[in-house]
């Protein structure tokens, strides 16, 4: 184990003591630190998102934390210790890698990558393709899993017209929906976008992200060019201030 690896895993350790350690840091579970650990993947994201490689290092030390952070409460439960995580991970690697690690050269990952993540889930009791999908993922990503999981036993259209139909169907239907069946239609609704943006071959939760930062990048344009009463502006204006940006954008 590396020396600064070692220094991590006796800071925890310390900050983790029963009698000297942190007061919050003692107080905190699995649970409590879930949140945070999704928050840092989040923000490893978006470093790499910015390529920004100094933010980048420190956004993966945070990460890399909260591995340690899980890993010394597991050790305090007698669960497992960090050791045992990094030996699982490569263990697993190594298994899934047979053309590098095994005696199988020159087979592609491709070719056995879905196939031993399968024998992988049925040696653990999964009985459905489902199995294995964390519930805990943002509901975006989970709906491509989903999908793509339902696709390898032939759930799944044969091309995009078939999702794009849905997507028209499930849009009149919510057009039409009572009041209390509007949440039910809208996340159809959504779960058929995501098919539909699957078929094409775009990872749904990357294209709604690149989605979202072109809005936030336009949208602050405007204001800019609003000269500080954006909000005063009719809807009309607005709109105009809106095509302006965007005509910007494409010079």
């Amino acid at each position: 184990m590396s020396a600064s690896l070692d220094r991590l895993l006796r800071i925890m350790a310390t900050l983790r003591d029963p009698y000297r350690g942190c007061e919050w840091d003692r107080a905190q579970t699995f649970a409590t630190i879930a949140p945070y650990t999704i928050e840092e993947a989040y923000e490893v994201a978006d470093a790499i998102e910015r390529a920004d490689m100094e933010d980048l290092r420190g956004e993966l030390g945070d990460l890399l934390l909260q591995v340690v952070f899980h890993a010394r409460i597991a050790d305090e439960g007698g669960y497992f210790t960090f050791e045992d995580v990094a030996r699982t991970i490569a263990d697993k690697m190594e298994a899934r890698h047979p053309h590098i690690f095994g005696e199988t050269a020159g087979i592609t990952d491709a070719s056995h990558w879905e196939d031993l993540k399968a024998a992988e889930r049925a040696a653990s009791g999964s009985t459905s393709a489902l199995d294995g999908v964390a519930a805990a993922l943002p509901a975006l990503m989970r709906a491509e899993k989903l999908q793509k999981r339902a696709a390898r036993v032939g759930f799944d259209w044969p091309d995009p017209e078939g999702p794009a139909a849905k997507v028209a169907e499930e849009a009149r239907e919510l057009a039409e929906a009572s009041e209390a069946e509007r949440f039910e239609e809208a996340g159809d609704l959504l779960f058929a976008a995501v098919n539909l943006v699957r078929a094409y071959g775009v990872a749904p939760e990357e294209a709604l992200r690149a989605a979202n930062a072109k809005f936030e990048r336009r949208f602050r344009a405007m204001e800019q060019a609003a000269g500080g009463d954006f909000a005063s502006r009719s809807l009309e204006e607005q709109e105009t201030l809106w095509q302006q940006v965007k005509a910007a954008e494409r010079l």
